[in-house]
C-alpha cells in the first residue's frame, strides 16, 4: 500500500505546483503595466555615480501636432518632416512616427482614407501589409503601409520609377490600420 499513498501525494503536489503555476500567470498579465514594466519596482537602480546627478533621458519626445492641420480626428502627414501624428476628435497625438515617404508626394491639403488592403504586393514589389490609401497623383495610388520584411526604402532622389508608398514600420503601420478606417480625414502639411 506504500505505493499507492506515494503516488497519491506525489500526483497532489504536482496538482498544486500547476495550480500556482496558472494563477502567477494570471496574477501577472491583469496587473497593471507600470507595476509589470522593467525596472519599474521599488528596487530603482542607484546612479553609477553617487552624488552625482543621473544621466538625462535621450529619448526625442514626440514633436507637437501642425498647427495648420485643422481639428477633430485625423491623421496628419507631413512631407517637409516625414512625420506621421494620429489625432484623436480632441486633438490630442495618440502616436506619431517616422516615416519614408514615396518618390510620389501628394499636395497639401485635405484628404479622406478611400480604401484599404490588408496585404497585398506594391508597386516596388515587395510584399506589403495595413495598406491604407488616401489619394492619387497623376494616376499614381497615394498611402501608408509597412513591408512585411521590415524594410523602409532608402532615399533616392533619381528614381525614376513612381510609387506613392509612405512606408511605415509594422508596429506603426498595425496602428494606423486600428486608427485610419475608410473615411478618416488625412491632412498633408508641407
Amino acid at each position: 500500500m506504500p505505493a499507492k499513498s506515494s503516488t497519491i501525494v506525489t500526483a497532489l503536489t504536482a496538482a498544486a505546483l500547476v495550480a500556482v503555476g496558472v494563477l502567477g500567470y494570471q496574477a501577472s498579465a491583469s496587473a497593471p503595466d507600470h507595476l509589470t514594466a522593467r525596472g519599474a519596482s521599488h528596487h530603482a537602480k542607484r546612479p553609477a555615480h553617487p552624488g552625482r546627478p543621473a544621466p538625462k533621458d535621450k529619448t526625442p519626445r514626440p514633436t507637437a501636432v501642425p498647427a495648420a492641420s485643422g481639428t477633430g480626428k485625423r491623421v496628419v502627414y507631413s512631407l517637409g518632416a516625414k512625420r506621421v501624428w494620429l489625432v484623436d476628435a480632441q486633438g490630442k497625438a495618440l502616436r506619431t512616427y517616422k516615416v519614408a515617404p514615396s518618390t510620389v508626394s501628394p499636395a497639401a491639403g485635405a484628404y479622406q482614407v478611400t480604401q484599404r488592403s490588408v496585404s497585398l504586393t506594391g508597386s516596388d514589389g515587395l510584399a506589403i501589409e495595413h495598406v491604407v490609401l488616401f489619394g492619387s497623383v497623376n494616376g499614381v495610388v497615394v498611402g501608408f503601409s509597412a513591408a512585411v520584411d521590415g524594410s523602409t526604402p532608402k532615399p533616392n532622389p533619381g528614381a525614376t520609377k513612381k510609387t506613392g508608398g509612405i512606408r511605415e514600420s509594422r508596429g506603426d503601420g498595425k496602428a494606423m490600420w486600428d486608427f485610419a478606417l475608410v473615411g478618416t480625414k488625412v491632412v498633408v502639411v508641407a
